[in-house]
């Protein structure tokens, strides 16, 4: 089957919603940073929305499955999904343009292609497909400058850490797949959450202190957007279409997430970003497009 049968209209009308959820939460992450450490900002934004997620899953009164394999799944997914992720972006927003990080954000799609190819089955890796990862590979390297790779400054070093964290949200795609299925996408979501908090929490107030409670109205605004919608709505919403798309497809709203990304820091930021970065993301787009299957290859 290919990626054109398995993505829907409601798939991709999920997607789009997703795409623009997500694409807000580069400058609340911003906003955010102006008032606390990233760990503290991961550790607020995975705490509420767990509690908000179980709210819902009982309120629904969805089953909660048990088993060292959910378990398994929810730890997994915590780590790779949130943890990871989550810190190094927010990190490397301290030195680099919210613009920016969504652009390399987009290698996720290239990232989930690859690492579903090599692990599952029906993730094969053709020819179109291995052109799409190379031409991503080429955006994402223009991007950010072969001076990246030779000088280790601290704005060069958040744009790597920005790409480690695509590589992390890739694995989290299969590994959902190989332990979360079947499981309610809600719950999938609370659990994963609640595990990333697990650990979250105890990390950032050994690190960064307490997590603090008493803030401006600006931050508390902000963590409500990453905590209620660019993570609470919108995970209920991934897995929705992980299950339904599979990983390579749900990583293809990276490409709609950047345009969104880059307008906000622009109006709300005065962010102005580098002629390589923009080619880059237009090397990149070309690659995911033809991964999609929507700008098909001829011999």
């Amino acid at each position: 089957m290919t990626q054109q049968q398995t993505m829907t209209a409601s798939a991709w009308g999920q997607l789009a919603a997703l795409s623009l959820l997500w694409g807000g939460t580069f400058l609340n992450v911003r906003v955010a940073l102006d008032a606390l450490g990233p760990l503290t900002i991961v550790a607020h934004r995975v705490f509420w929305a767990a509690l908000a997620l179980w709210l819902v899953v009982l309120v629904a009164r969805l089953p909660i499955p048990r088993g060292r394999r959910v378990l398994i799944g929810f730890i997994g997914m915590g780590i790779l999904n949130n943890a990871i992720p989550f810190t190094l972006q927010a990190w490397g927003q301290l030195h680099i343009e919210s613009g920016l990080t969504a652009i390399l954000n987009a290698g996720t799609a290239v990232w989930g292609v690859l690492i579903a190819a090599l692990f599952m089955a029906d993730e094969r890796l053709t020819l179109p497909r291995l052109v799409g990862v190379m031409l991503g590979f080429l955006g994402v390297a223009t991007a950010i400058g072969l001076q990246s790779l030779t000088a280790f400054d601290p704005r060069n070093i958040a744009q790597l850490a920005v790409v480690a964290s695509t590589i992390s949200y890739a694995l989290a795609g299969v590994w959902a797949r190989r332990f979360l299925a079947g499981v309610h996408p809600l719950v999938a979501a609370a659990g994963m959450l609640t595990a990333s908090t697990a650990l979250m929490v105890p990390v950032a107030w050994t690190v960064e202190g307490p997590i603090q409670l008493a803030l401006d109205l600006h931050t508390v605004l902000a963590l409500a957007y990453l905590t209620l919608l660019a993570t609470a709505l919108a995970y209920a919403l991934y897995y929705r279409v992980l299950a339904a798309a599979g990983s390579g497809n749900v990583m293809l709203c990276t490409l709609l997430v950047a345009p969104v990304a880059i307008v906000l820091g622009t109006l709300f930021l005065g962010e102005t970003l580098a002629s390589r970065a923009l080619l880059g993301f237009g090397v990149l787009a070309l690659g995911l497009l033809i991964l999609s299957g929507r700008l098909p290859l001829r011999r």
